[in-house]
C-alpha cells in the first residue's frame, strides 16, 4: 500500500468501458482546477479503437480509444490510474489485467457485486505489489484542486458548494461514496475544506482498508487533519484504533462509525452495503465507535454532532497556528453544453439542415406530417409515399396510381441499355451491390433517363408559349436540338411502343385532362412525317403526362410546376425505378456467378 499521496496535478488515468458522463465530469473538473492536460489520457474500450470526442473546458479534444489494457498502457506510459467502469461479471479479470501493468499504481473498481473470492485475489496481489486498489462498489476518490475519479463529488455545482476546486486541509475517508459528497459539503462548512477524499466501497471486502488511507494521510504535510466515517459491520475500524493506540498516527482523527439505529431491531439488519450488516456486538456501531474514543480520536455523540466536532478540531488547529488559512480563488466557469444551454433557454443556436417532409422525433416517424402507422393502417402504396416525400402532400389516388405505372414500366429495359451494362460488368467484377447500382445509375443523364425531364421543359415551353408543333420542332432545329421525348432505335409509327399507349390509355381515362400530352401527340405526327422512327417515345411520354397530373390535379400552383419541373423531379422517378431494375441484374450475375466480363476484340475497331 502506498505511504503517501497517491494523486497530484499531474496525474492522468485510463478509463474502462467508455462511459460519456463520468468521464466529461472528470474533464470539467480539469477545466476548474485549472489542469494543463486532461486528467484522462485514454479510454479502453474491448473491440473498439479511434478517438472519443469531449470538452476540455470549451475546446473539443480527442480522447484515443484502445482496444486493449496492454495496448492503451503502452500508448500512455505516463497513465498510472486505471479506472475500471466494468460490469461486475468482469471487473475482477479487467482489473487483475491492469494491476499486472507496470505503469499502473492505483486501480478503481466501480463496479458492486464483484465475487469476494476474485476480490481478495485482487487484494493480495495490489499489497504484494506495492498498489493501491480502491472499491469495489467505490464512486473512487478527489485530490481537491488537482485530479478526481469518475463521479465523485457529483455535479459541479456540488464541487463547486464543497470547494473541492482547490486543496484544503482536511483528509477524509470514508466507506460510502454517497455519505462522501455530504461529507464534503460538511468539511467545506467548518473548515477550509479536503485535501483528499477517498471512498473505499462498501463491499464486506475493500481493496483498501480506512486505516491504510489514515496512514497515508498522516504523511501527507498538507493534510493537518483526518475525518474517518464508518458504519457497522465488519472490523475495518478496528485497525485504525490499533494504529492510534501504536502511535501511528500523530494528526487529529474525527471520526463517527453510522449505524447506531441498528440496536433498535429486534433481529439483524442489512444496511444498504454488503458490509454494513449488523452482527456480534464487536461489529456494532457503538462498539466501534467507543473503541475509537477510548484510542484517541474524537468522536462525537451522535451524527449530529458530527459538524461540531470538525468544526472545533479545526478551530484548535487554527489557533494553534498549525493551518495557514487559505486565500479563496473564484473558479472559471463551465461553458454549458449546447443542448442543456437550449433546453433552459439560455441560447439560441442556428440549425444547419432544415427538413420539411419527414420527421422521426416522435413515437412514430411522420412523412409529410402522416404519421407511419397512418400510412400502413390506410393502405398508402409507393405513389403515396412519393406524392408525400416528393411533393409533400396526398395526392388524389389516380395520380399516385399513375406514379406506381411509371415505375413498374421504366424499371427495367433489358441488360444491354447503358446503365444495365454497367451494373452487369460491375457484379462481375465482384463489387458489392451498392457498388454495382451507383455504376449504373451514374450512366442516367441527357442520352439515358434525362430526357424525361427534357421532355417536360420542353413540351411545356412551347405548349405555354402557343407555339404549333411546326414551329416548336422547327426551332428546336434551328437550335440543333433534338426534341427530347421523340424518337426511338426500334420503335416506329407502325411499331407503336406499347409502355407508351398503355400510359395514354391510363391517362385518358382517369386525368381530368390531358392538354400536355395531346400538344406532344400533335408534335409526334408532325415528326413521323419526316421520319418514321421519330415517334413519341416513353420519356416523352412520361414527361408529358407528369405536365398533366401537376396541372390537372388542382393542387400545385404554376410556379411550384416550373419548380418541380426546373429541379428535375422526373429524372427522380427514372432513377427510382431504374434502381430495381438494376438491382435485379446484380442479384442475376451473382446468382448465376458470371465470371470477370471482358469485352470481345471482333467488337472492337481497332483504327489509327
Amino acid at each position: 500500500m502506498a505511504t503517501g499521496q497517491i494523486f497530484s496535478k499531474t496525474t492522468q488515468a485510463l478509463f474502462y468501458n467508455f462511459k460519456q458522463l463520468p468521464i466529461q465530469r472528470m474533464l470539467d473538473f480539469d477545466f476548474l482546477c485549472g489542469r494543463e492536460t486532461p486528467s484522462v489520457a485514454g479510454i479502453i474500450n474491448p473491440g473498439a479503437e479511434g478517438f472519443q470526442k469531449l470538452f476540455f473546458g470549451q475546446e473539443e479534444i480527442a480522447i484515443p480509444v484502445h482496444s486493449t489494457i496492454e495496448a492503451a498502457c503502452a500508448a500512455h506510459p505516463t497513465a498510472d490510474v486505471f479506472i475500471n467502469f466494468a460490469s461486475f461479471r468482469s471487473a475482477a479479470a479487467s482489473s487483475k489485467s491492469a494491476l499486472r501493468q507496470p505503469t499502473i499504481r492505483v486501480v478503481a473498481i466501480i463496479a458492486e457485486g464483484v465475487p469476494e473470492s476474485d476480490t481478495k485475489e485482487l487484494i493480495a496481489f495490489a499489497r504484494a505489489n506495492n498498489k493501491v486498489v480502491l472499491g469495489p462498489a467505490t464512486v473512487g476518490g478527489i485530490q481537491a484542486g488537482a485530479f478526481k475519479i469518475g463521479d465523485t463529488a457529483g455535479t459541479i455545482d456540488n464541487i463547486i458548494q464543497c470547494k473541492l476546486y482547490r486543496p484544503g486541509s482536511v483528509g477524509f475517508v470514508s466507506k460510502s461514496g454517497g455519505m462522501s459528497n455530504e461529507l464534503y459539503n460538511t468539511i467545506a462548512r467548518v473548515t477550509d475544506g479536503i485535501y483528499e477524499g477517498i471512498a473505499i466501497g462498501g463491499d464486506v471486502f475493500p481493496g483498501s482498508t480506512l486505516s491504510d488511507h489514515v496512514l497515508r494521510f498522516n504523511n501527507i504535510p498538507q493534510v493537518k487533519m483526518i475525518v474517518v466515517l464508518g458504519e457497522l459491520g465488519g472490523r475495518d475500524e478496528y485497525s485504525l484504533v490499533e494504529a492510534l493506540k501504536q502511535g501511528k498516527i500523530s494528526k487529529p482523527v474525527v471520526a463517527w462509525v453510522s449505524g447506531t439505529c441498528a440496536r433498535l431491531f429486534k433481529s439483524e439488519v442489512q444496511f444498504g452495503h454488503a458490509g454494513a450488516k449488523s452482527g456480534g456486538e464487536m461489529e456494532s456501531a457503538q462498539a466501534k465507535n467507543q473503541a475509537l474514543q477510548d484510542a484517541g480520536a474524537v468522536v462525537p455523540t451522535s451524527y449530529e454532532a458530527f459538524e461540531t466536532s470538525i468544526k472545533e478540531t479545526y478551530d484548535k488547529l487554527m489557533e494553534g497556528g498549525n493551518i495557514t488559512p487559505i486565500k479563496e480563488v473564484i473558479p472559471p466557469q463551465i461553458p454549458e453544453d449546447l443542448n442543456i444551454a437550449i433546453k433552459s433557454g439560455k441560447v439560441r443556436a442556428p440549425t444547419h439542415i432544415i427538413s420539411t417532409i419527414s420527421d422521426d422525433r416522435g413515437e412514430e416517424p411522420c412523412y409529410a406530417g402522416v404519421p407511419m402507422s397512418s400510412i400502413v393502417e390506410q393502405g398508402y402504396g409507393i405513389g403515396d409515399v412519393i406524392s408525400l416525400l416528393w411533393f409533400k402532400r396526398s395526392l388524389p389516388r389516380y395520380c399516385t396510381h399513375f406514379i406506381e405505372i411509371c415505375i413498374m414500366l421504366c424499371a427495367d429495359h433489358g441488360p444491354c441499355v447503358s446503365g444495365a451494362h454497367n451494373t452487369i460488368v460491375t457484379a462481375r467484377a465482384g463489387k458489392d451491390l451498392v457498388s454495382c447500382l451507383v455504376s449504373g445509375l451514374l450512366t442516367i443523364g441527357p442520352r439515358f433517363g434525362g430526357a424525361v425531364d427534357d421532355a417536360a421543359r420542353y413540351f411545356k415551353d412551347a405548349y405555354d408559349r402557343n407555339l404549333t408543333p411546326y414551329e416548336f420542332v422547327e426551332s428546336m432545329k434551328k437550335k440543333g436540338i433534338r426534341v427530347p421525348g421523340i424518337g426511338h432505335r426500334i420503335k416506329r409509327g407502325d411499331n407503336r411502343d406499347k409502355r407508351v399507349e398503355l400510359l395514354q390509355l391510363f391517362a385518358r381515362t382517369h386525368f381530368p385532362s390531358v392538354k400536355y400530352m395531346e400538344y406532344a401527340v400533335q408534335v409526334e405526327t408532325y415528326t413521323l412525317s419526316k421520319a418514321n422512327n421519330l415517334v413519341l417515345n416513353v420519356d416523352g411520354a412520361i414527361g408529358s403526362l407528369f405536365l398533366d397530373l401537376l396541372a390537372g390535379s388542382g393542387m400545385f400552383t404554376k410556379q411550384e410546376i416550373d419548380e418541380i419541373v426546373e429541379i428535375g423531379y422526373l429524372n427522380g422517378l427514372f432513377v427510382l425505378a431504374r434502381a430495381i431494375g438494376l438491382i435485379g441484374h446484380t442479384f442475376d450475375q451473382k446468382r448465376l456467378k458470371q465470371p470477370l466480363y471482358r469485352h470481345p476484340w471482333e467488337d472492337v475497331l481497332y483504327t489509327k
